[in-house]
């Protein structure tokens, strides 16, 4: 058994310094070389001892830490999904997440999605409080990351302590507990917070020796392997090579993989078994996705590696599927492991749900974990673009219940020729914020619902009759009426302020005209059937809307649509009924 390299994720909100940090370890110019400074593909990166030696410098003999690991594997990711895209069976395939914070920004969108998804994986991470160089009258100093705190103006160290511990507040929220790295206690209760410069190097030893620290401390019997045995691996991009057509961005974490090789890799439907026919593996402290980077052929990469595969019949290869090396007479049972561990992500259900789609089988499998986490229903879950089969499947849920007629992209678009006719198509690239819209949504959707039903209960009115407009004593009765409070409409039962019922309005008009409803201030003219003037009413008596027992619980429930006038006249009316019933309504 040997040790492998730890698997190290970098993660954090857009253009805070993941690849920033990277760069500075491998002393590359990957940031310059890329649109907008901001990483555009998955990477790994092979980080060797020496380099982690040499950053560390003095730091070392300080501590007096010797070093078991042979290196660090550096994953890089595009925002925040690829973390979700190194998947393995039962978990993630990072053992440790660099978390990269602007000092500036602090805690942002992007930042929340990857602690939400950390928390769901238990994923251990300490976080690179970046930018430091930033801080209005920071000076650098070439000395350890603590002295040359200390040696800052006492205003910088206020202001760096006071940031520092916003974000130790934030994450306190969220449940955690996090500390400067030097005032940790506990590093199994408490996340590390290194303040880090990706411009000038400071902090650079700190992080490393924090993260090797943390590797061989708690996870070196996690990172032992055979590298003899076949090996596991994560598919973390498909790519177009001159030359080569399509190949494989492989990260291998578990035994060996060699050329000629048989591989089983997960597909949406029946594995792909084929042969290795190339290994290309980018040069020590070069990025797997840099151009300019020089690939060489290989033999055979040991765990932990990122490597580029060259087979053939690789098409419907997608990202983040689980790879196997077998041998030949085994490529049947191994494909029946793969295709049972992909099940266990693809949802296909007959119960009640939403539609989800996503960009990748790891960020299907935590967006999923994230809804199931909030007792959201899934009916079916799977990978790409929203299709006419997603829409379809979703027109289906309408039928049963309009708030599941909706399907959710994380990274992908409604595909252009579907319509979603009756359905809700919501799609975001940031998975917290997706089931937030979805959330929103459904709120809205069941206020519509309720705004609805309540306009067909009987809603709190309250009137006058007016002294002088009698237009017609009986059969029916018409009489000139001040709406004092609420809504009259039409067939609304009418009560005196005994408690019983004895009319209705039949028909409503103003100045001339038939209305069906009247609000309060209107002085209309309310026809009444079974009712004479003189009799049972008379000029100037108040009448109450009549409200049944069963429509004033649900007004209750939904009063926040009343008006506070209306919940008054609610309470008057139950204060009436309640003195021949005193429990009416309760």
């Amino acid at each position: 058994m040997e040790i492998r390299q730890p698997i190290i994720t970098f993660m954090g909100h857009i253009d805070h310094g993941k690849t920033s940090l990277q760069d500075y370890i491998r002393q590359s110019a990957l940031v310059k070389a890329e649109a907008g400074s901001i990483t555009q593909h998955i990477g790994s990166s092979d980080i060797p001892l020496d380099t982690i030696k040499k950053i560390c410098g003095k730091l070392l003999d300080a501590l007096k830490l010797e070093f078991t690991i042979p290196g660090l594997l550096f994953i890089d990711t595009p925002g925040h999904a690829a973390f979700t895209n190194l998947r393995r069976r039962g978990g993630n395939l990072a053992d440790i997440v660099i978390l990269v914070v602007d000092i500036n920004e602090g805690i942002m969108p992007q930042t929340l999605e990857c602690v939400e998804i950390l928390n769901q994986y238990k994923t251990p991470f300490i976080i690179a409080l970046n930018k430091i160089d930033l801080l209005s009258g920071w000076q650098k100093k070439d000395s350890f990351l603590i002295q040359n705190i200390s040696s800052q103006a006492e205003s910088i160290q206020q202001i760096l302590d006071t940031k520092l511990y916003e974000i130790v507040g934030k994450l306190s929220e969220l449940g955690f507990n996090a500390e400067r790295f030097d005032r940790v206690e506990d590093h199994t209760k408490q996340i590390a917070i290194v303040p880090t410069s990706a411009a000038t190097g400071e902090g650079m030893p700190e992080l490393l020796m924090v993260l090797t620290g943390l590797a061989q401390k708690f996870m070196e019997q996690n990172l032992k392997i055979d590298t003899k045995g076949n090996a596991k691996g994560t598919v973390l991009e498909i790519k177009e090579e001159k030359g080569l057509g399509k190949t494989l961005d492989v990260i291998v974490y578990d035994g060996s993989l060699n050329q000629s090789d048989v591989i089983v890799i997960g597909t949406l439907s029946e594995p792909i078994v084929t042969k290795v026919k190339a290994l290309l593996e980018p040069s020590p402290l070069a990025d797997i996705r840099d151009k300019k980077t020089k690939f060489q052929h290989v033999k055979g990469v040991s765990a932990a590696a990122g490597v580029k595969i060259f087979a053939p019949e690789l098409e419907n290869a997608v990202a983040g599927m689980p790879l196997r090396s077998c041998l030949a007479n085994e490529a049947q049972k191994v494909k029946e492991e793969v295709k049972k561990e992909v099940e266990e992500v693809i949802i296909e259900t007959d119960k009640q749900g939403i539609v989800v789609k996503a960009d990748s089988l790891g960020s299907l499998e935590a967006l999923i974990k994230l809804l199931k986490e909030k007792n959201i229903d899934v009916k079916r879950g799977s990978i790409g673009n929203i299709s006419k089969k997603d829409i379809s499947e979703a027109q289906i849920s309408r039928e049963k219940d309009h708030l599941h007629s909706v399907v959710l992209g994380f990274n992908v678009s409604l595909m252009s020729d579907v319509k979603a006719l009756n359905v809700k198509v919501i799609t975001n690239n940031v998975i917290y914020k997706l089931i937030e819209d979805f959330e929103k949504w459904q709120e809205e959707e069941r206020k519509k619902i309720e705004g609805k039903e309540i306009e067909f209960l009987v809603r709190p009115c309250k009137m006058q009759i007016m002294k002088g407009y009698i237009f017609r004593q009986s059969n029916p009765a018409v009489a000139g009426m001040d709406i004092l409070a609420g809504n009259l409409k039409v067939n609304t039962p009418l009560m005196k302020k005994n408690g019983i019922t004895i009319t209705e309005a039949k028909s409503i008009q103003h100045e001339q005209e038939n209305i069906e409803k009247a609000e309060k201030g209107k002085q209309v003219a309310v026809s009444m059937p079974k009712v004479m003037v003189g009799r049972q009413i008379n000029e100037g008596d108040i009448l109450y809307s009549a409200i049944p027992e069963e429509d004033f619980k649900k007004l209750k429930e939904l009063k926040k649509y009343l008006a506070p006038e209306e919940i008054e006249i609610l309470k008057e009316i139950a204060g009436i009924m309640r003195e021949k019933n005193p429990v009416w309504g309760v």
